[in-house]
């Protein structure tokens, strides 16, 4: 009899794995509310690597840089690109309202240039021939994130320094062996 409600009392203490991972998800949900914000740009006409030219221009920089940089630079991907920084500024402040946009001090995080689907087109050519024309589109994803440090809790500094005693004596330890085999 006793057995038997030894494992009652753990089957009543385990939760379902649908349960943990709906739990999983929300925390998820909720961690990505705040911190870096993300814009897409999807099938822009031109080819991947007229765009990657001014992505990797402006890759690191600082915001208002990167907007002075896009605003007087020649090339048509700049204005897309120009656009999508802009997006990706009122992302971030939708998702970090508590935080003023001045003091923020973003930067971009991370941008690339993915290849898009291309049009296949034919053109004539001499002698009743035919050469094939690939019209490419491409996306772009680009993050902007904050440089000012995020705060870390409290409770994690000490969950941390706890962690961190152990080790430090374990080596201690291990060192004053060796000297006394010497």
């Amino acid at each position: 009899m006793s057995i038997n409600r030894s494992v009652m009392e753990e089957t009543v203490k385990k939760t379902k794995r649908s349960v943990v991972k709906r739990a999983k998800l929300e925390a998820i949900k909720e961690a990505a509310k705040t911190g870096p914000a993300t814009a897409y740009l999807k099938d822009v006409p031109t080819s991947p690597r007229k765009m990657r030219l001014v992505a990797d221009m402006i890759r690191g920089t600082r915001v208002n840089h990167a907007l002075n940089l896009l605003k007087y630079e020649a090339k048509y991907s700049s204005l897309k690109l120009e656009k999508l920084l802009l997006s990706a500024i009122s992302n971030w402040s939708v998702k970090n309202s508590d935080q003023k946009l001045e003091e923020a001090d973003l930067f971009i995080k991370e941008i690339f240039v993915d290849g898009g689907r291309q049009l296949k087109r034919l053109r004539p050519a001499p002698q009743g021939r035919a050469h094939r024309i690939r019209k490419r589109s491409n996306h772009v994803t680009l993050v902007v994130d904050s440089m000012v440090p995020v705060v870390e809790k409290p409770e994690a500094k000490k969950e941390a320094k706890k962690t961190e005693k152990p080790v430090k004596k374990a080596a201690k330890k291990k060192s004053t062996k060796k000297e006394t085999k010497e």
